[in-house]
């Protein structure tokens, strides 16, 4: 999954102008001055939720926090600190006409948010081997890949993919206010300038959000409701291997925030996904249609998350799978349970500046598939995972960025009755900032892996490693950060694996079987360039 990046820096200005205005209300004595203060409060709270709409954003705004030192190093302007970690300066006393004036730029800011607005993500790129021949890349390349074991992307990625969002915000009279969104996505791994018989274009997120609604009071004043196909505003991910933590994802409705408490506040939703039919014939003409349901509560205890999930899809259980699994199988999942425990935290694992977070993923039935909620029909009714995801963000020197991962999953059950998946994955990103224009990164990967699959798919047992290692030199406009784009990348990749991994199937796709469907034993250089940005 990528990161979606669509918040403005609006959020860190508006939280420290409030911290300055804040004490000044309690000496200005214009009673109208206060109402239009009270009332920008609310908008700014507003906001500030849709400040939130993507974590990686506020990923992002936590290691631009972490770079101040390198940017004052560098007589960059400094970044200001996250609306959430700003303090609050001492009472002013700020005259009523600068107090109009502060007030008067924010809201002008506020609504400079409104109306029409596009952001976007894109990657696109050439890879080939020491050959000069097309080779296989991506990160789930490794038999792993098959169970969404992930490596490092850093010069392993072969795809041209984009993706396209149009956002529409409107604010009205009582101070409601409307999101309306689609994102345009597509991609594919044709290097031509026409690839119109390739591409996969697809519209992956129509909704409507509403926030600030005067009928809510109480645990419900500051929440927000939403209706259509989208992804889950809170799902979050490791941007370095290309894989959320948690996603939720497909068509239905819920509510955001809901204060219970002043340190307790809860997200509510019902997505819908389809799995395919049922019936006599295979082209789901006169078939019924296998649906899945997923009912969420995600609860939020300060720095804590508690992520629980019920999942059913009625008829499941008779649905066609043509050839899969082989006998002996049990039998398909209807229901499902899945939670999920979570930290953010807002230093790197409390050893310095910087940020990192921590999960623990754990499902059954039709919840083993514990990153992409209820996305795999194929799960049987016994199947059992829990996953492990760890990674952080830091400033390890003024010009020396460090971002170290782990992640891990075993599950058995899975697809045949005694099957058994467990991989592990530790990878790192480092960049050294060399100028205002380049720096270097590297990145280094290694997996570790026991698939016994007991013939589902006729994968073959296998017990190995895969390693990799990347030289990345980097161009921008403007260094300062892991999350700051666009980039163009040169780079060179060696990679190694057992030759145990071969075996796993060779006869299917490179990226979910084999690292041998070309026969490779071993090692192997590859090389290639690619630009990747968001805005």
């Amino acid at each position: 999954m990528v990161p979606k990046f669509t918040c403005k820096p609006l959020a860190m200005a508006v939280a420290l102008a409030l911290g300055t205005a804040t004490p000044v209300m309690a000496f200005a004595a214009d009673s109208a001055l206060e109402q239009r203060l009270a009332d920008l409060e609310a908008r700014i709270a507003a906001s500030e939720q849709r400040a939130r709409n993507a974590e990686a954003t506020a990923e992002r705004l936590q290691a631009q926090l972490s770079n101040t030192r390198a940017q004052q190093q560098n007589n960059a302007p400094v970044l200001e600190p996250d609306a959430r970690t700003a303090r609050a300066p001492a009472p002013s006393t700020t005259s009523a006409p600068d107090m109009e004036q502060r007030v008067a730029s924010i809201e002008s800011r506020l609504d400079s948010e409104l109306g029409l607005s596009l952001n976007g993500y894109a990657r696109a790129g050439l890879l080939f081997n020491d050959d000069f021949t097309g080779t296989e890349g991506g990160p789930y390349v490794t038999p792993a890949g098959s169970v969404g074991g992930p490596v490092g992307r850093l010069g392993n990625e072969d795809d041209n993919y984009v993706e396209v969002v149009l956002e529409h915000r409107a604010k009205y009279d009582n101070g409601a206010t409307s999101l309306y969104k689609v994102m345009l996505a597509d991609g594919v791994e044709n290097s031509n300038d026409w690839t119109g018989g390739d591409n996969s274009l697809n519209v992956r997120q129509v909704f409507a959000e509403f926030g600030n609604l005067p009928d809510f009071g109480g645990p419900f004043e500051n929440a927000s409701i939403w209706a259509g196909k989208r992804f889950d505003r809170d799902n979050f991910d490791i941007h370095w291997l290309d894989s959320d933590v948690i996603f939720l994802a497909g068509t239905g409705a819920g509510i955001y925030d809901v204060q219970f408490t002043d340190d307790w506040k809860s997200n509510f939703s019902l997505y819908g996904r389809d799995y395919g039919y049922f019936g006599n014939s295979n082209n789901g003409l006169n078939d019924s249609e296998v649906e899945s349901y997923i009912l969420t509560a995600n609860n939020y205890f300060g720095n804590w998350q508690w992520m629980v999930n019920g999942l059913t899809a009625k008829d499941n259980a008779e649905r066609d799978v043509g050839e899969l699994p082989p006998d002996p199988r049990s039998d398909l999942a209807e229901h499902g349970e899945h939670t999920m425990v979570a930290y953010h935290g807002d230093s790197f694992f409390g050893l310095g500046e910087g940020s990192f977070k921590a999960a623990v993923l754990y499902g059954h039935g039709l919840g083993a598939q514990v990153k992409s909620l209820g996305s795999d029909g194929n799960l049987t009714e016994d199947a059992e995972s829990i996953r492990l995801a760890v990674y952080g963000t830091t400033y390890i020197a003024p010009t020396w960025r460090f971002a170290p991962m782990l992640m891990a999953e075993s599950s058995k059950d899975r697809y045949v009755s005694g099957d058994s998946y467990k991989w592990l994955t530790l990878s790192a990103r480092l960049a050294n900032e060399l100028s205002e224009n380049f720096e270097m990164q590297y990145e280094a990967s290694w997996q570790t892996m026991d698939l016994d699959p007991r013939g589902y798919n006729n994968f073959n047992p296998v017990d190995g490693d895969y390693m990799k290692f990347t030289v990345a030199p980097t161009f921008k406009p403007q260094v300062g950060g892991f999350f700051v784009r666009p980039e163009i990348r040169l780079f060179a990749t060696y990679t190694d694996w057992d030759s145990e991994l071969n075996r796993y199937a060779a006869d299917s796709e490179y990226g979910s079987s084999s690292l041998g469907r070309r026969g490779y034993d071993g090692n192997e250089w590859s090389f290639g360039t690619q630009m990747e940005m968001w805005f």
